[in-house]
């Protein structure tokens, strides 16, 4: 996997990891995580210092929502947001204001490997990170479709919706980057320029999600309440762009029995009929090793700018008459 591999000790119940001036514990590393594939928090925790090179960089900035689970995947979750206290003093904080209801909530930012160690350690299984960054979280750098097939919907109409997801953005000459959730559906990522609010992105994800509606009404469903939805669609999920809403990250592991990886794949794979079973805990690292990132561009510098699409031309001044 290139630069040198870093190890969690196999074998003690708990471990101090020190990374220059910065100390990690790591506890209850025996505890199994998913007790019917044999995976043990260890491997959890090995498994995303292995994956770190390439997911931190789509996780830098970024507040993160933890999603805790204490007993493992089969057991229950609950959701957290603040930083718990007492903390490592090195651990990155985002101040986020959420006005008068909740006031400021202090969210970590998983910046390099121990902080990432740190919040696994919390029971994490998968990440959610804002989709904008926390100098200016009004102000997104992507926007994403999330495609959640309805009951009577298969991964097969997740895959054939994804395509026509792609086929809208390509007319808005718009770029697009697809992955797998490790769940049931398929994230669609388009990078873009900093500069349009979250209102404006958020409207525009609507405006595309209805427009697929309208064309494709026999798969596709723009309608946000479940009770409401048509059976057998696949629903475009606009509304994860509201604000503070989040979505597993990519490399996320998620708490599903075959410990599903969420996984990045090419245009062509969705074509030719990828599945998400096909990328787990077991051997998502191979994948990458031998493909790379491809999933890089979302946050590299060349992005589409929505911002032109919200402009208005200006009128040409007419001539006085003499």
């Amino acid at each position: 996997m290139g630069a040198k591999r870093f190890v969690i000790p196999d074998g003690p119940e708990e471990v101090v990891l020190r990374f220059g001036d910065r100390d990690v514990r790591l506890t209850n590393l025996k505890k199994l995580f998913w007790k019917n594939l044999g995976i043990t928090k260890r491997d959890l925790l090995q498994y995303y210092a292995d994956i770190s090179p390439w997911l931190l960089p789509h996780l830098h900035d970024r507040a993160m929502v933890m999603k805790r689970y204490p007993h493992g995947a089969e057991g229950d979750f609950f959701y957290m947001k603040r930083a718990p206290e007492p903390r490592p003093d090195w651990i990155e904080i985002c101040h986020i204001d959420h006005g008068s209801s909740a006031g400021v909530i202090n969210f970590p930012m998983v910046q390099d490997l121990p902080t990432l160690l740190w919040l696994i350690n919390l029971g994490c299984i998968d990440l959610n990170p804002w989709y904008s960054r926390c100098d200016d979280t009004d102000r997104p750098d992507f926007l994403h479709f999330d495609l959640d097939p309805g009951p009577g919907a298969d991964f097969r109409r997740v895959r054939e919706v994804a395509l026509r997801v792609r086929d809208i953005l390509a007319k808005l000459k718009m770029p697009s980057y697809p992955k797998t959730t490790g769940s049931k559906g398929i994230h669609v990522y388009i990078p873009i320029v900093r500069g349009p609010r979250q209102k404006e992105v958020w409207m525009f994800a609507k405006t595309i999600a209805i427009e697929l509606e309208s064309r494709h009404p026999e798969i596709i469903t723009a309608e946000y309440r479940k009770v409401k939805r048509p059976h057998g669609r696949v629903l475009v999920d606009y509304n994860q762009n509201a604000w503070g809403r989040t979505l597993a990250s990519i490399y996320s592991i998620r708490p599903t029995p075959i410990a599903g990886a969420s996984a990045p794949v090419t245009w062509d794979e969705v074509e030719d009929g990828v599945r998400i079973e096909d990328f787990r805990i077991d051997n998502i690292r191979q994948r990458v090793a031998k493909v790379g990132d491809l999933w890089k561009p979302v946050v590299g510098k060349k992005r589409f700018d929505l911002g032109k699409l919200f402009q208005v031309p200006k009128k040409k001044a007419k001539r006085a008459k003499t």
